[in-house]
């Protein structure tokens, strides 16, 4: 069996918060940073142990060969980043952004030494900061560890080290693990999450215009369909603006489909083709999440071990346990 590592997390908001207090109840031993003051303040109240002292807290996660999470917006990763070159340059690194090429493209550049693996928990709230933040966040939610196809050690051999941390890490946070490539961690959530910001912004500008009527009369397919409006702007932008290249088409497929229905709507009156449409590729997907899945296991340790991860990740597999060098998991 492998040691638990200590953790060490710079950014102490929502999902940074949630991951110190979640390691933490999983018993390892842990420390934060911040630059806020106000989150620091109010996790040090907890008891836990948090500073603003980011390059010092990198420098003992340097010491004890700590986990460094990064759970900063990804407007300040580049410079989170030049710190961890500076102080922890050999370490192993994950991140919880929701973005994964750029924060990829970004430690290349900036921390070429560090043994990285992308991380995002697709778990949260309109809520923000450490007050929060909580150890059950991340239960039953999916995290996805991102895991590249070119990499490997200085001897050829699949180097999971990081991959394999920042698993362990998610798993004891009571999350199910992804393993995917950075790009098709993009694409796909341009899709799930960044297009229906998008809407929901849409859509909240649209109701505003209609005045205190439309508030009155706003019911639960409008807070259904608006909720994560409430999302701090400066979040939404760096996700959206940040994943740009995969949500421009998926944007383009959009305002396809808009555009069809309201062709539709203006030529015959009718909107059956959009609507059922939709209704069957809920209905589909709805199947497809509840479908029966198969037990799998995986050896970290063979050499064919990271193309088992992408394959697996790429069936929409998931991984529940990690025994030693074994993981569990299931795909349908």
């Amino acid at each position: 069996m492998c040691a638990v590592r200590d953790v060490c997390v710079i950014g102490l908001g929502l999902i940074g918060g949630s991951v110190l207090r979640a390691a933490s109840s999983a018993g390892r031993r842990v420390w934060g940073a911040s630059a806020s003051q106000e989150d620091v303040d109010a996790a040090v109240a907890d008891g836990f142990d948090a500073s603003t002292d980011v390059a010092g807290a990198l420098t003992r996660a340097a010491d004890g060969d700590a986990l460094v999470v990064l759970a900063v917006p990804l407007t300040a990763v580049d410079d989170v980043l030049r710190l961890v070159a500076a102080h922890a340059p050999n370490c192993l690194l994950t991140d919880v952004t929701s973005v994964k090429g750029p924060v990829l493209d970004s430690v290349t550049r900036l921390a070429p030494d560090a043994r990285y693996a992308g991380g995002h928990p697709m778990a949260g709230t309109a809520e923000s900061g450490w007050k929060a933040a909580t150890a059950t966040l991340f239960q039953g939610a999916t995290w996805v560890v991102c895991a590249e196809e070119d990499e490997g050690g200085s001897d050829g051999e699949p180097d999971l080290t990081a991959w394999r941390e920042a698993a362990a890490l998610a798993l004891d946070a009571g999350a199910r693990v992804v393993p995917l490539p950075a790009l098709a961690h993009d694409g796909a959530v341009a899709r799930t999450s960044h297009l229906p910001h998008l809407l929901a912004a849409v859509l909240a500008n649209v109701a505003s215009v209609g005045g205190p009527l439309a508030g009155a009369l706003a019911a639960g397919s409008f807070r259904d369909g608006t909720r994560v409006a409430g999302t701090r702007p400066e979040l939404v932008r760096a996700m959206t603006e940040g994943n740009r290249a995969a949500l421009l088409p998926v944007l383009d497929e959009a305002l396809g489909l808009l555009g069809a229905a309201r062709g539709s709507l203006a030529s015959t009156g009718g909107l059956k083709a959009t609507i059922d449409a939709g209704h069957d590729a809920l209905v589909s997907l709805t199947e497809q999440q509840g479908a029966p899945r198969t037990p799998v296991t995986l050896d970290l340790r063979a050499p064919d071990a990271r193309e088992g991860l992408l394959s697996f990740g790429q069936r929409g597999g998931w991984f529940t346990a990690l025994d030693g060098d074994i993981l569990h998991g299931e795909v349908a």
